[in-house]
């Protein structure tokens, strides 16, 4: 045992007055206890304790030495306390990184609910669709897509049901025609997206076919909210996650090509660093996250 550990023995033998009611408040033989203060006397080079049939007193070296021993035992508490209300409690700063699409039509909405459900934490969200490990950048979760998901330590959660679709404008539609195969998007003007390496290669079984379109274009965006954006003033061929466009198709802003296709396999997750303690405030957003979008 390290000399902290025999220093706080010490103070309970003190506080308690003998080693046989010191140790039954840490849990161990009398015999154990009575060495571990012998081992701090050998260690100190003091003797800190007169034994006596009724129990223990401190010797003018041992006074002294409790004091100082006892400030610790002290500050032991006060960090013992303050670890037990974070395991009660959600608390603190919650760095946050989303995907933008999501983050801004689905995460952002819902924080006020979490917020005011959590009103000791504190959150501070990124926003951007690169690949994030959080444990080497110290966010506590991100929200992104499994296909992201690169170190195997990690834990990723699903949160969300999701499948990519295509779609454009009417306006473009209308200027450069619909393609009527699959193959015939390698003709059209697609948009891209950057920084995320196999988002770009589009693939699709129709009536049959096995196809596989690397969608090339003139416009790519470091989001799948700008190339949603883009879709919309009218700039090209999108593949984009339903749960972003969905509304667009429905109010006609676009239009949804190919309408038995859809790419499987874009779930949302969250992504933590482990079950293990997790932290209270992370566990609770993760909680909150998956109750939250689980039926959508």
């Amino acid at each position: 045992m390290d000399i902290s550990a025999q220093m706080l023995v010490f103070v309970k033998v003190v506080d308690f007055g003998s080693i046989s009611a010191a140790s039954r408040s840490v849990g161990q033989t009398p015999s154990a206890v009575s060495k571990q203060v012998s081992h701090l006397e050998d260690h100190v080079g003091h003797r800190l304790l007169r034994r006596t049939k009724s129990g223990v007193s401190l010797t003018d070296e041992g006074r002294d030495y409790y004091e100082m021993c006892r400030a610790l035992a002290e500050k032991f508490q006060a960090a013992e306390e303050l670890i037990s209300n974070y395991d009660t409690e959600p608390k603190g700063k919650l760095r946050i990184a989303s995907s933008v699409a999501f983050g801004k039509s689905q995460l952002i909405p819902a924080l006020q609910t979490f917020l005011g459900a959590n009103p000791k934490i504190a959150l501070s969200l990124e926003l951007t669709d690169r690949a994030i490990d959080p444990e080497e950048e110290g966010f506590d979760a991100t929200i992104s897509f499994p296909e992201q998901l690169t170190n195997p330590n990690l834990i990723a959660r699903k949160i969300m049901s999701n499948e990519r679709v295509l779609c454009a404008s009417p306006a473009f539609l209308e200027r450069h025609g619909h393609p009527k195969t699959f193959k015939d998007l390698e003709s059209f003007n697609c948009l891209r997206t950057s920084n995320v390496v196999g988002r770009n290669a589009w693939q699709a079984v129709l009536d049959g076919k096995t196809y596989d379109v690397d969608a090339s274009g003139n416009f790519e965006g470091n989001s799948a909210h700008a190339v949603y954006v883009a879709a919309l003033a009218g700039m090209g061929i999108a593949r984009l996650s339903n749960y972003l466009v969905a509304d667009s198709i429905e109010s006609g802003e676009l239009v949804r090509l190919f309408p038995t296709y859809a790419q499987k396999h874009a779930d949302v997750a969250v992504v933590f660093a482990g079950r293990r303690n997790l932290p209270p405030k992370t566990r609770a957003f993760v909680d909150f996250l998956v109750k939250t979008f689980e039926r959508i």
